[in-house]
This record gives structure tokens, C-alpha cells and sequence, in this order.
């Protein structure tokens, strides 16, 4: 019942939070962009967080831990609110202003492109039992290498940075695209640390960097 309820109420503050940050600046709540983008971010969010719930709750649980104990991560994290509150906000100004118009072909394959790498983030976390919103090295931890971690060595950087590049494509802002650019930055900075960490106390890790080359873009980097 506690996990479920923990569940329940970051689920709410989420929906509540984004949702502020877009129509209030939007000034109205008749911002089709706006729903769209609620809609395929926390449907399926629900769907899964109640996959896990019945299914895996030890893993639902640790889905939702998010405190980070190393310090470079908790600015990685508040850099990462940062650009969220910026983007979402940007966008809501930019449909009050009208500064920007964004095809609606371009809009439709953003969806698609959302929804595709939501489909990549849960076959990351079927793949890997490991996984978690922080961090760190469990104890009995073994290296993951295959399927999606025998292409790229971190699939789940490769679907929030497909996810959150399609976010302001949705809403329907160049504006916002500008914000959401700096995930490329903060996703290379938290990898460089998480891969130091990994090589240091997760056995076998060093000689997983040398058999699968690309981190997280297969035959670029």
C-alpha cells in the first residue's frame, strides 16, 4: 500500500507539474499541442507503472528512488529541471505569441518517434533487472550484453534522448527545441561519470567497454 501510494502521488505531482508549466504560460487550456503531449507521456507512463506494480513492485520501487548520493549527479539533475521547466515554458509562450509554426507532419512524426522510443525505454527495462533512475552498482550486479546492450551501452540514454528531442516537436516549439538541445550535453556529462563508476565497482564492465564500442548511438559515438 505505501508503494502504491508513493506511486500514485509522484504520478500526480507530475501530471500536475507539467501541466502548469504548460498552459499557465500558454494562458488556456485550449492548446491541442499541449494535450497531445500529456497524453503520450503519462498514458503509458500509467500503463507501466501498473505492469510493474502487479508484476515487478521491487522494481517499481526502485524506478521511483531518484535521490542521487554523488554530487556531480545532483547538479547533472538539476540542470536536467532546469531545462524541462525551460522548454515546457517556452513552448507555452510560444503558442501565446504565436512565435513559431510547426508543421503538422512534423508533429504527427514526433508522436510516432515518442511513442517508438517509449516502446525502446520498456524493452530496456525488460531487458535489465539492474536498472535505475540513479547511479550505482547493487550488490550480486552482472553486466548486461545482450540484446539492446550488445548494439549500444547505455539503450536507455539512447531512448530519453530520442523521448525528450520529440517533446518540443510535439508542442509544436522551435523555441523550446533550443532548450531541450542541452540534453545531448547533460546525457554525455552523467555518462562519463556513470562509466568511470561502472569500470571502477561493476566486475566484467571494463571488458564489456571494449567488446560493444558505441555508448549510446550505434556507428557514431
Amino acid at each position: 500500500m505505501k508503494l502504491l501510494i508513493n506511486a500514485i502521488t509522484k504520478f500526480l505531482c507530475g501530471l500536475l507539474m507539467v501541466g502548469l508549466l504548460i498552459f499557465l504560460p500558454a494562458g488556456t487550456f485550449s492548446y491541442a499541442n499541449g494535450w497531445l503531449l500529456v497524453g503520450l507521456l503519462f498514458v503509458p507512463m500509467l500503463i507501466a507503472g501498473l505492469v510493474m506494480f502487479f508484476n515487478s513492485p521491487q522494481f517499481l520501487e526502485k524506478r521511483l528512488d531518484a535521490k542521487e548520493k554523488q554530487t556531480a549527479q545532483k547538479g547533472v539533475l538539476a540542470f536536467s529541471a532546469l531545462m524541462f521547466i525551460a522548454g515546457f515554458v517556452v513552448a507555452g509562450l510560444d503558442h501565446r505569441f504565436g512565435w513559431s509554426q510547426m508543421p503538422i507532419a512534423v508533429v504527427i512524426a514526433a508522436s510516432v518517434l515518442f511513442l517508438a522510443a517509449y516502446a525502446l525505454y520498456a524493452e530496456v527495462m525488460r531487458e535489465n533487472a539492474y536498472l535505475s533512475r540513479t547511479i550505482k552498482v547493487e550488490e550480486g550486479q552482472k553486466v548486461v550484453d545482450t540484446g539492446l546492450y550488445g548494439i549500444v551501452r547505455h539503450p536507455m540514454y539512447m531512448s530519453t534522448l530520442l523521448l525528450f528531442l520529440m517533446i518540443p516537436l510535439i508542442l509544436g516549439s522551435w523555441y523550446a527545441l533550443i532548450a531541450f538541445g542541452c540534453y545531448p550535453v547533460i546525457i554525455i556529462v552523467r555518462l562519463k561519470d556513470e562509466e568511470e563508476l561502472l569500470t571502477r565497482e561493476l566486475p566484467g564492465y571494463a571488458a564489456y567497454k571494449q567488446k560493444v564500442k558505441y555508448r549510446i548511438l550505434p556507428f557514431v559515438w
